[in-house]
């Protein structure tokens, strides 16, 4: 297999890009190597790609953006790293023109991942390019399954360590304004039945007799505290925002006697406040009360 810069900033560009789909070449700067010049990260890629690990198109608009993607080569040369080892390999589109038609929502949500990045390290928190992993299958029975944009991991607190840090996840839906409202707001009814997801055992296994603790949610094997749900909305203006956080709205009061909302944070933001004020600034909305305006780690409880 290539030698991809072992343990170094080509290691680290393929890593993301087989993680997160596609960027820009600004978006992968920022990404991956923002304190030194935008030159050595087209270097860096334009590498990847003579090795044929990364490929890119040019989107038709001002200023010819690139956008950069993983061939399956690169994904299959990646996916043998122990820091993606254990994730669930990307449906990579490795043709150009499926890559095209992609393009807007996957550029969108890299561009939030970048928010949360950027913000991270302005406030001197630990959010590495690797803790925001796209498109987490989550089964909730029946065939179906919730597969959010991304989940985040974050650590608030001091990346020196001590008592006042703490990990917070994040499930994040990024919507362009491409589907209806109420098929947006209906996305919070799928996490609600994720929230309660209990497997059920295979047919003809029986649990051992001696085995009393009872079934548990699925979700409860790979988080101990079930992730917060992040709606940011992009691709209308104020009017359509509102609209949206209206159906998210109507879709929360649906499901008050469920349990799930008092367990469970559940905010909205424009992607326009994020970008402008940092996510952790007060641009959040709780779906339960959208005039109250917080921080995304804020809690139930706060």
């Amino acid at each position: 297999m290539t030698d991809v810069d072992a343990g170094g900033g080509g290691r680290l560009a393929l890593a993301v890009l087989a993680q997160y789909r596609m960027a820009t070449t600004e978006q992968m700067h920022l990404v991956i190597a923002s304190g030194v010049r935008i030159e050595q990260t087209r270097r860096r890629l334009a590498k990847l790609r003579s090795e044929g690990l990364v490929d890119r198109i040019t989107l038709p608009r001002a200023g010819r953006t690139r956008v950069w993607f993983p061939t399956q080569y690169g994904v299959q040369v990646a996916g043998e790293w122990p820091e993606l080892r254990e994730r669930r390999p990307p449906k990579t589109a490795s043709d150009p023109t499926a890559v095209r038609l992609r393009a807007g929502h996957q550029l969108t949500v890299t561009e939030t991942a970048l928010a949360f990045l950027q913000d991270a390290r302005r406030r001197g928190e630990l959010c590495r390019p690797l803790d925001w992993i796209p498109e987490v299958y989550h089964p909730i029975g029946g065939g179906e399954a919730v597969i959010p944009d991304a989940l985040l991991y974050y650590r608030s607190g001091s990346q020196n360590g001590g008592d006042g840090w703490s990990m917070l996840r994040a499930f994040v839906e990024v919507d362009r304004a491409t589907m209806g409202p109420e098929r947006l707001a209906a996305k919070i009814g799928a996490y609600a039945r994720l929230h309660n997801y209990v497997p059920a055992a295979p047919p003809g296994r029986r649990r051992p007799a001696f085995d009393q603790e009872p079934p548990r949610e699925e979700w409860r094997r790979h988080y101990p505290l079930f992730p917060r749900v992040l709606f940011v909305l992009d691709g209308t203006g104020p009017t359509g925002i509102e609209t949206r956080i209206s159906a998210l709205h109507a879709a929360a009061r649906d499901l008050t006697p469920s349990g799930f909302l008092r367990d469970v944070t559940v905010l909205a933001a424009p992607l326009v406040d994020l970008l402008r004020d940092g996510p952790a600034a007060p641009v959040w909305r709780p779906v339960q009360t959208p005039d109250r305006r917080v921080g995304w780690m804020h809690s139930r409880q706060s």
